[in-house]
């Protein structure tokens, strides 16, 4: 079949996009202008006040990007449906993150992840090693996979450059993280949910017509060999679908998706952390009014992740049906020829799919589809990046930090990974074979296999000690590190050549690497745990699940636990201005704002009085959180009481 020229070809395209992007800016304006966002508080937890389904959709969102639309259906192209499982096993991660994950966070307050492992622990290492993996996590590997599979489309249907359409891709983005909180990104991703899923089921429907129904998809998947794979002695049957295309447990020796490695490292031994432990999932969940709001959430997202099936898998099986000698091309020539990658052209499967076989309109709705994967999930991610950065890191250094200052501070370092991320894209693209899917779940098993270790020691064993935590993730993160290393020293060969890389690199699955990560970080941490001084009592409350089980019950009162929480809690300057300090304030936003600060009536500019409202800042700095005003949480409470009331406020209204 011919190649079709990139780019639209009939007005209804455009049209239809431009009805998108309409649809979209309305919502994401609305949601600005609705939302208060002059404070940390709200600006990156959303006040702590929003329903369970808009949530329920962003984890949705946040998850499922473009590399999915992308990498996903690319990999199924090559590979079959096995790679469906990280989606699938994501349903049992999620249930954890809202009956067991959750209600710990929730009891010990805290607003980032790398912050939990402060409150289980005490000391600052951990806290700010694990800031670092983080934001190294975002950087080079969500941000960038999502930018390069976003700008592929766009390249693909438009017909602009890899890079112009990053470009475009930033600027659209831009919008919702730059002005915009956590409100306006939660409201639009579940707005492009919508769009994603009405988008994907029609591509599955109209593919499966193309080629007859699901038992033409066994037979014909099975044959789609492209003609390069036939122009030369192919010993190695380079281009050929592998015999296993159909099989979810596939040979544990083998090198295509090894069942025990791919069900350990998508569970307790790797993806256990994403869902449960990662900042760009929780954060969402943080957001919910109350318990049963947040567990609400997690079982919609749970829900819908059986959705990729349709939305990804298939349609990239579909695509190598109809396109074999350019989805599935088998030497670098003519790989090289269709999609100027060498290592191959799998990742065209999806917008192939698109651009030949919907008619006019469609493709501008499917263009749309991948605009709103790749708009959520980086919004989503940059918010989480900044908040991350602002809280664990700038915090450290700037203690008496107004909440104006954080505020711009995060926004301005959503632009330096802007910067990072594009400049990062040409290594990343090669990578793999030229899986991208398969470069994103390497690239994050290598650093959150050891993590997930130590978060599940943390929250389920209250033996765990700080010094067994901090060697047991840095031990198993070095190893990783390793790995990662060697597999760009030593690219992968092509198919039929020989490999010489070491044995460490082709000896070992990725999938039995990460598991075997996960188990050198678990088994450290416990061994050094054992012979270091047990944890007090005072880090242990509310800080393991044993110890916040009472929060469980969506009808726990913080008024049960008062005479606890008065430990904790300094009644100071009763004149109504300083009702209270924490003793987490040092972690809490909107500390000491107004400590030694006058607070001075200006005349200032028209163009700065706009800017001001445009990026949600007050003309004066006020506490976050201040009782009486608007955004504050529900009843009047201590503006410096503790987020445990503040939840807990939400709760009883939420009853």
């Amino acid at each position: 079949m011919a190649q079709r020229e990139a780019g639209f070809d009939h007005w209804a395209d455009y049209v239809t996009l431009a009805i998108y992007f309409l649809v979209v800016f309305s919502v994401g304006i609305w949601s600005i202008f609705r939302s208060k966002r002059n404070t940390v508080f709200d600006f990156f937890l959303a006040g702590r006040s929003l329903p369970w389904w808009p949530i329920g959709l962003s984890i949705f969102a946040s998850n499922i990007g473009s590399e999915h639309f992308i990498g996903q259906a690319g990999t199924a192209a090559v590979t079959g449906v096995a790679v469906v499982v990280f989606e699938w096993n994501a349903i049992p991660c999620l249930l954890a993150l809202g009956w067991i994950f959750l209600p710990v966070y929730i009891a010990t307050g805290v607003y980032t992840m790398p912050e939990y492992l402060n409150r289980r622990y005490g000391g600052q290492r951990l806290r700010i090693y694990l800031t670092a993996v983080t934001l190294i996590i975002f950087i080079f590997n969500h941000i960038s996979v999502d930018l390069y599979s976003g700008a592929i489309f766009i390249q693909q249907a438009i017909g602009w450059s890899i890079y112009t359409s990053t470009f475009i891709l930033l600027g659209v983005v831009a919008v919702y993280v730059l002005l915009g909180g956590l409100t306006t990104v939660i409201f639009t991703d579940a707005v492009q949910v919508i769009v994603m899923l009405l988008g994907g089921i029609v591509v599955c429907i109209m593919g499966f017509d193309r080629i007859g129904g699901w038992n033409q998809l066994l037979v014909k998947y099975m044959n789609a060999i492209p003609a390069s794979a036939n122009a030369s002695n192919n010993t190695a049957h380079c281009g050929y679908p592998p015999d296993d295309a159909f099989h979810i447990f596939r040979d544990a020796g083998g090198q295509s998706y090894p069942w025990p490695g791919l069900f350990l490292r998508t569970s307790i031994a790797g993806s256990m952390w994403f869902w449960c432990a990662s900042q760009l999932i929780v954060q969402r969940a943080l957001a919910a009014r109350s318990v049963t709001h947040a567990k609400g959430a997690t079982l919609l997202a749970g829900v819908l992740k059986i959705s990729p099936m349709f939305l990804m898998v298939i349609p990239g099986m579909i695509s190598r049906i109809l396109f074999p000698d350019e989805v599935a091309c088998a030497t670098p020539e003519k790989c090289m020829e269709v999609c100027e990658n060498p290592a191959g052209c799998s990742n065209i499967a999806y917008p192939k799919l698109v651009l030949e076989v919907l008619p006019p309109g469609l493709r501008g709705l499917l263009l749309s589809v991948m605009m709103a994967a790749v708009v959520s999930t980086l919004t989503s991610v940059f918010n989480s990046a900044s908040t991350i950065f602002t809280l664990d890191i700038w915090r450290r250094f700037r203690k008496s930090a107004t909440n104006v200052e954080m505020l711009i501070v995060g926004r301005v370092f959503v632009v330096f990974l802007f910067v990072i991320a594009v400049l990062w894209m040409p290594v990343m693209s090669s990578s793999q074979g030229g899986q991208l899917y398969q470069y994103s779940a390497s690239f994050i098993g290598y650093f959150q296999s050891p993590a997930c270790a130590i978060y599940l020691l943390s929250v389920l064993w209250s033996r765990t000690t700080e010094p067994g935590a901090f060697y047991g993730m840095l031990l198993g993160q070095v190893v990783g590190v390793v790995r990662f290393v060697l597999d760009f020293v030593y690219p992968a060969p092509g198919c039929g050549e020989v490999d010489t890389r070491p044995v460490i690199v082709t000896g070992i699955h990725y999938l039995y690497f990460a598991v075997m990560q996960a188990g050198i970080a678990a088994v450290s941490a416990i061994l050094i745990s054992l012979l270091t001084t047990p944890p007090t009592a005072a880090q242990l409350k509310d800080a393991t699940y044993w110890s916040a089980r009472k929060h469980l019950s969506v009808g726990y009162s913080y008024e049960a636990d008062k005479k606890d929480e008065a430990e904790n809690m300094e009644l100071t300057a009763m004149n109504g201005q300083h009702y209270g300090t924490d003793t987490e304030s040092e972690d809490t936003p909107g500390e000491g704002l107004n400590s030694k600060e006058t607070i001075v009536a200006k005349t200032e500019s028209k163009w700065k009085h706009y800017l001001r409202i445009i990026c949600g800042l007050t003309s004066e700095d006020t506490p976050s959180d201040t009782p009486g005003k608007a955004g504050s949480l529900g009843p009047p409470v201590h503006p410096f009481a503790s987020r445990r009331q503040r939840w807990s406020v939400n709760q009883s209204r939420d009853a």
